[in-house]
């Protein structure tokens, strides 16, 4: 590789096939916002062929040429010890990232790279929360080449010792997941009530090409509706078949993409860093330091409850709750669907001291569900009373009835609030239908914020805020004596400890 320092390379031309995939890729995951173009343009030329075709064929060209652009203007180089990336067609994007910033050098191989042996390198840097560069197509050889460079970089201005010994220590095998656990994992994360939603101001259109569908295969719909020779219940078992049958295929579709994402999941240990390892198609490997590591979450949701699974993840660095993308994000590590005794053995590994499922959590103050159940209130009884006045009794009752379901939406909320804490961590529980529950040290918290409204100060109740590296917790309604306590417990451990937060 050292021959090649400082001039401009070109991607491997197997990048265009990368870059191809790629806008197909973001074209999917947009889909749901796509649906009311492609509704429309369906039924506007569903009867013309040619006309489809030639929308599929200069939808082809489109992409073919978007991924010649893209191979044409990226290249990339090494230069006195920094990586530099030049990209972008219209929108140029210029990367200058020294190696001194790189935390983590990762490897992607898609599986139309696995006959070249070509694979993405993915550089990480500390703090932050998306990926810092990424070079697209390289040849195995270059890639190891180029991390050894990096690597050797760092050795001479570090800790050359630590960087040895973390290269030659045996991986120990923390996890692994089987195809059952992946399947387990698919059905309690099922998506089909989000798909049906983002569907429903397609019902009637898509009711309608349901039915023609049947009338198509000889059922005469209107007179089998009409017909008296049914009874009630068959009607309903009708619809009810189809609905499972709806249901059953979504679900097969969730599970299709768990074990896609997470086919041949390994988690192992070597030294102080983690390093998971899954996917079918594209294999991703993530390697996390255990000083990076900033908050541990059991994630359940309500089947999972019912599953007795729970979902692991290890939060570092720029790491975000929400990401959907839990599996493949160079964020976090998520383990899927292991047991309690097996996400209990796993937090015990990284943090000895927690006691995340045996502690006990104190309740929030019941003011928090009375605020919440009286916002309610004042926005959805005057909705009701007015559709009252202008004789709309039917949204008068819906807006009474989505009142009460909120209300009971607020109390469950309320209920699955909790709080801890011990010598060495704090403990978060909340959730809905779910339960999340969040462990972190004390040591970690960067700041603390204190919110008293003026509900609040007629209790003596106060919220507390503690943001980490990886994001804020919020400690919602609790006793301002107890706010005051855990505020001033953060301050002290983080004065007296001098603890690294990396």
């Amino acid at each position: 590789m050292t021959n090649y320092q400082g001039q401009w390379l070109k991607l491997s031309p197997v990048a265009i096939i990368y870059f191809a995939v790629q806008f197909v890729k973001d074209v999917g995951n947009n889909l749901i916002y796509l649906l009311p173009a492609i509704l429309v343009g369906y039924n506007q030329f569903s009867e013309n062929g040619l006309a489809i075709i030639s929308g599929l064929a200069a939808l082809l060209l489109f992409v073919a040429i978007s991924a010649l652009l893209k191979f044409y203007f990226y290249q990339y180089r090494l230069t006195d010890g920094r990586v530099q990336i030049h990209s972008g067609v219209f929108q140029k994007n210029h990367i200058d990232l020294p190696f001194e910033r790189i935390q983590n050098v990762r490897f992607e191989q898609p599986i139309f790279y696995r006959p070249s042996n070509h694979v993405c390198m993915l550089l990480d840097t500390a703090g932050s929360s998306k990926l810092e560069a990424k070079i697209i197509a390289l040849s195995k050889g270059v890639a190891e080449s180029l991390k050894q460079e990096i690597l050797s970089h760092k050795t001479e201005q570090a800790s050359s010792a630590e960087t040895e010994s973390t290269e030659t220590e045996q991986e120990q095998l923390l996890n692994s997941r089987s195809v059952k656990d992946l399947v387990i994992h698919g059905l309690a994360s099922n998506r089909i009530w989000i798909v049906l939603g983002a569907l429903a101001p397609f019902f009637n259109s898509l009711s309608e090409k349901f039915i023609a569908g049947i009338e198509n295969l000889g059922v005469d719909v209107d007179a089998l509706m009409a017909s008296s020779q049914y009874a009630f219940w068959q009607y309903v078992l009708f619809f009810l078949s189809i609905a499972f049958v709806v249901i059953a295929f979504m679900a097969l579709i969730s599970i299709l993409g768990s074990v896609i994402t997470f086919y041949d999941f390994k988690l192992t240990r070597s030294n102080d860093r983690y390093i998971r390892r899954n996917g079918f198609f594209t294999r991703h490997e993530v390697v996390m330091k255990l000083s990076r590591l900033q908050m541990i979450v059991y994630q359940q949701n309500w089947l999972d409850r019912i599953l007795q699974r729970i979902n692991l993840k290890f939060e570092q660095l720029g790491a975000s709750l929400d990401r959907q993308s839990a599996g493949t994000s160079g964020g976090k590590i998520m383990v899927p669907s292991v047991t309690l005794s097996e996400a209990d053995d796993l937090a015990s590994d990284a943090w000895p001291e927690n006691k995340l499922s045996a502690i006990n959590y104190h309740p929030v103050s019941k003011r928090l569900a009375i605020r919440n159940t009286l916002i309610a209130f004042w926005l959805l009884i005057p909705l009701a009373i007015a559709f009252i006045y202008f004789d709309q009794a039917e949204l008068s009752v819906a807006a009474g009835g989505l009142f009460i379901l909120t209300t009971g939406l607020v109390i469950l909320s309320w209920k699955r609030w909790g709080y801890a804490m011990d010598e060495q961590f704090i403990y978060i529980r909340k959730g809905l239908i779910g339960v999340n529950y969040r462990c972190f040290p004390i040591h970690k918290v960067q700041q603390t914020q204190l919110h008293q409204s003026w509900f609040m100060r007629r209790f003596q109740l106060c919220s507390v805020r503690l943001v980490l590296a990886c994001g804020g917790q919020t400690l919602p309604f609790i006793k301002r004596a107890t706010g005051e306590k855990y505020i001033d417990t953060c301050l002290y451990q983080v004065e007296a400890l001098r603890k690294s937060w990396m």
